[in-house]
């Protein structure tokens, strides 16, 4: 049964993952001939290097992540320590709610933040009425050209998963180790200087890994601001257009290059951390903050907090506004948007479609995670480290890699037509969704089995039972938890994956959710916005109980979901 298994997930990673990362390879050095001979190349990277758009845009994502890594890191950092070390008030409150900032992506943000930080957003309008600023003189809050508003979206999307990973990292830290440098004199700056720091490498190397992918290979944002010199939207063009095809193999490849080495440097700086001894059974010593310096702390996290979910505040207005315009907040509010999304024949397609899609990878990801998990946990194998290795590189693997790995890699005819995502991208989308959360699943399954005594199931083998029964009677109950768990964030991520569903989705009756707001935002009505918020609000509520749900199961070990 163990080769029958570990045969048939080398068929699965092999047919769709690594088969499309060789293609894309093949499409960028190899150039077909009209006999079919193929010729080693290099033009189509030279090309990336002599056109300017192409040269821009590589520099333009580059410092976008650069900066949002940078930002992020100089908000989470001080935040993790002030929750793992610090009692103030409301904190257990608190802690929750810095999750609310996943619960949309930065592309459906981006509609809010534009009614809110345009030229003559509503914070222009509430500066000029206050006379702080003149209308003839706004501020630009997001940039003449949507740079800076692409950074603040990042930023406040991704400074959560960044704070759960550097939570992780300061919680394995052995309170000795601090209390030991207190009681030699060390002040508390130089105990964080040269004890945390070092020891919360990993999970410091690790969220900045995952944000500057994130932040690099974000598609929907630039599209949504306008913002089209990144190198994810020169690869969107290229997945539509026949024409630069070639060129978007070389764009892709080269991106992947870069989060490689990108990788392999946070892993060899990030395993490189000192070493701690054996974890001490009791918690770090907290410090209860005086009165003023917990309030303060109280008030700042809200303000941060105030601030993050403002794109969240301007989709929801912006859901209800039948007339907004030059003014503060709408004149007229209707309720007529949320009623249009349930008969209006895009988005209702996009809700049945998103729910199809998300509901059969997450059945691929529980069937594919238990057994990987059953194996890395419970059983000896050769290539052990290869099966996680791979079912864990979909994490680092920005999605608009495999998208378009996917597109251009099973253009199938004839009787192998059903997988062409030209002809119906179902199944693909099926595919990437899965793949692309499936280290969720692994990572909740493999934490249940950790928490599982071995000896449990060898004392239902010894009492006569058979392996399935022993799995389903002991095994199934005692992990369940943790399941259930990362299939529900594994179904409320997939239904709002953004790079996936727009590059592989093309035609409007396939659209996703993601394809089917970013469809509505182009359209011309002065009503397309308010309806593509409601559809974002209704994915808001999805996620965010999804978000809930998972924390309440998992608690602190939901940050090792975000963990590269």
């Amino acid at each position: 049964m163990k080769a029958l298994f570990l045969t048939l997930l080398a068929l699965f990673f092999g047919c769709f993952l690594i088969y499309p990362l060789l293609g894309l390879f093949d499409g960028a050095f190899l150039i077909t001939d009209a006999q079919g001979h193929k010729t080693f190349t290099l033009d189509f990277f030279r090309l990336l290097i002599e056109n300017r758009l192409y040269r821009t845009s590589f520099i333009n994502s580059f410092e976008i992540a650069v900066i949002s890594t940078a930002v992020t890191a100089l908000v989470s950092v001080p935040l993790a320590v002030l929750f793992t070390r610090c009692r103030f008030p409301g904190r257990d409150l608190l802690r929750p709610a810095l999750l609310a900032p996943l619960i949309l992506p930065p592309f459906v943000g981006a509609l809010g933040i534009k009614h809110i930080f345009a030229r003559f957003g509503s914070l222009n309008l509430l500066l000029a009425k206050v006379g702080i600023i003149s209308l003839a003189h706004p501020i630009d809050w997001l940039g003449a050209s949507g740079f800076t508003g692409i950074i603040i979206l990042e930023v406040l999307h991704l400074f959560p998963i960044f704070f759960l990973s550097v939570s992780a990292a300061l919680a394995n830290i052995d309170p000795s180790l601090l209390n030991a440098a207190a009681n030699l004199g060390a002040s508390a700056w130089r105990r964080f200087i040269t004890i945390t720091l070092p020891l919360a490498r990993p999970g410091l190397f690790s969220g900045a890994c995952l944000v500057f992918i994130s932040a690099f290979t974000d598609l929907g944002t630039p599209l949504v601001l306008n913002f089209t010199a990144t190198v994810p939207t020169q690869i969107f063009n290229a997945s539509s257009d026949a024409n630069t095809e070639q060129v978007g193999y070389a764009l892709v490849v080269a991106t992947l290059i870069l989060v490689v080495v990108f990788f392999l440097f946070v892993r060899q700086f990030g395993e490189s951390a000192s070493t701690m001894p054996a974890r001490a059974s009791h918690g770090a010593d907290e410090e209860t903050l005086s009165p003023v310096a917990g309030w303060a702390s109280t008030a700042a996290v809200c303000l941060l907090l105030f601030i993050a979910i403002l794109p969240h505040l301007g989709v929801v207005i912006s859901s209800f506004a039948d007339r907004w315009f030059f003014t503060i907040l709408p004149t007229e509010v209707t309720t007529k948007f949320y009623a249009e999304v349930f008969t209006n024949k895009l988005t209702s397609t996009s809700i049945t479609n998103s729910l199809l899609y998300s509901g059969l990878s997450t059945f691929l990801d529980l069937a594919l995670g238990l057994v990987i998990a059953h194996l890395l946990a419970r059983e000896q194998f050769f290539g052990k480290s290869l099966l996680d290795a791979m079912a864990m590189l979909p994490l680092a693997l920005p999605g608009l890699v495999l998208a378009f790995g996917l597109l251009v890699s099973f253009r199938f005819h004839g009787w192998l037509e059903w997988m062409n995502p030209r002809t119906n991208p179902t199944f693909l989308l099926v595919i990437s969704y899965a793949l692309r959360r499936l280290p969720y699943i692994v990572r909740a399954a493999y934490a249940g089995y950790q928490q599982t005594s071995i000896s449990l199931e060898e004392a239902s083998y010894n009492l006569g039972a058979g392996r399935w029964r022993t799995f389903r009677c002991i095994t199934l109950p005692l992990i369940a938890p943790s399941l259930t768990a990362g299939c529900i964030l594994t179904f409320c991520f997939a239904m709002l994956e953004v790079s996936d569903s727009l590059i592989l989705a093309m035609e409007s009756r396939f659209a996703p959710i993601t394809r089917g707001i970013y469809e509505i935002m182009g359209r011309p009505s002065p009503d397309s916005s308010s309806l593509a918020c409601a559809l974002g609000v209704l994915a808001m509520i999805l996620l965010g109980g999804g978000l809930y749900l998972g924390s309440r199961l998992m608690g602190a070990r939901l940050g090792g979901f975000f963990r590269a």
